[in-house]
């Protein structure tokens, strides 16, 4: 086994989730990434933990079979007894085929997120980890070797994360506190929104491993103006490309994308929290270094700003503020390298890509 596999699952089990005896885990993993699977086995044994395996999330022919053959979904209740009941939940990216699901009709996949819904809010409420095994089909993806692309992933995942929490702190520190921000690219993106009220997390490889950015929530009904993500969007198998959103009083009053809008239209039809803002992210992890078709490494991109529609992360809402609900949560990116600022409270606090704390 590769060494650095077994450094993966160190950092998962000691860093991110912090695994201690007694410990329920479940850990989603496609078979491709067995490796990594057995190495955490391994930390489990020593730990005292106890693992359980499943491929709810991440088989994709399973779940290509099973949603081509139905249209109506429910909760499943043993499911949901089972992430009730665990401790900590590992779920690992990694595939056969990244395309399995690109002939799901996006109704159905709309129709069997919602009745997942309560699934996925139990598994937020409790340890969790969100990781990659670099598979080839990702590596094909990325437009990589497989060599390259192991050495891309680990990379980015085994490395010092005390020193990215220290480093990123200093954009909290200057978000946590704001009230406005504004994000500016070019002559095609400007949008203001509130975060008042609403804490900005600093992720540095606890719950999304990688970490490498810092997230917030917009004010419900806050968001105005126009965004043009350039980076493409990859989901349910589907590349979407040049997404743009235009906002009113918090929600999409208009949309088009230059390829697969109908695939972006059934994501903010889903339900009513998802034409509306969730998250806000900044990218700052300067290690991921090119676009790989994978948000959970895209958005971490030094040089980017990432926005999702729909849920909002519970920990990034004030007491005070309303949480956008949804079943989706689907990230896309704005390059902000060239001609773009990220504006806090009136002040320039990073112009084409450099923060004001590193000039």
């Amino acid at each position: 086994m590769d060494p650095r596999i077994r450094e993966h699952a160190e950092v998962i089990v000691d860093h991110s989730i912090d695994l201690s005896e007694g410990d329920d885990i479940v850990i989603d993993a496609h078979p491709v990434s067995e490796d990594l699977v057995v190495a955490l086995h391994e930390l489990a044994a020593d730990r005292g933990a106890n693992p359980l395996v499943v491929q709810e999330r991440l088989g994709e022919r399973y779940q290509r079979a099973f949603l081509r053959n139905r249209e109506e979904f429910e909760t499943p209740g043993h499911l949901e007894a089972l992430y009730e009941a665990m401790d900590a939940y590992i779920a690992i990216r990694g595939s056969a085929n990244v395309t399995e699901t690109s002939d799901v009709d996006p109704e159905t996949t709309a129709a069997f997120q919602q009745a997942q819904q309560p699934l996925l809010s139990e598994r937020l409420s409790k340890t969790w980890c969100l990781t990659q095994y670099p598979a080839p089909a990702n590596a094909q993806l990325a437009q990589m070797s497989t060599e390259g692309y192991e050495n891309f992933v680990w990379d980015a995942v085994n490395k010092d994360w005390d020193a990215v929490r220290e480093h990123q702190s200093q954009m909290v520190d200057i978000l946590d506190p704001a009230d406005e921000v504004r994000i500016v690219s070019g002559d095609t993106t400007d949008v203001t929104m509130s975060v008042a009220g609403n804490p900005t997390l600093n992720d540095y490889g606890e719950k999304n491993l990688p970490g490498g950015e810092v997230f917030t929530a917009p004010v419900a009904d806050s968001v105005e103006g126009e965004v043009l993500f350039d980076k493409p969007l990859y989901h349910q198998g589907r590349e979407v490309t040049d997404v743009f959103l235009r906002f009113e009083n918090g929600e999409v009053v208009d949309h088009s994308a230059g390829k697969n809008e109908a695939l972006l239209t059934e994501v903010l039809e889903t339900d009513e929290g998802a034409s509306r803002l969730g998250e806000l992210g900044i990218g700052m992890n300067r290690d991921i270094d090119r676009f790989t078709y994978n948000m959970l490494f895209d958005e971490k991109m030094g040089d980017t700003v990432h926005m999702a529609v729909g849920r909002a992360y519970e920990d990034t809402v004030g007491d005070e503020n309303e949480r956008n609900e949804s079943a989706v949560h689907v990230d896309m990116i704005v390059d902000m390298s060239e001609d773009s600022y990220i504006e806090v409270d009136g002040e320039v606090v990073q112009r084409d890509g450099t923060f004001v704390f590193e000039e």
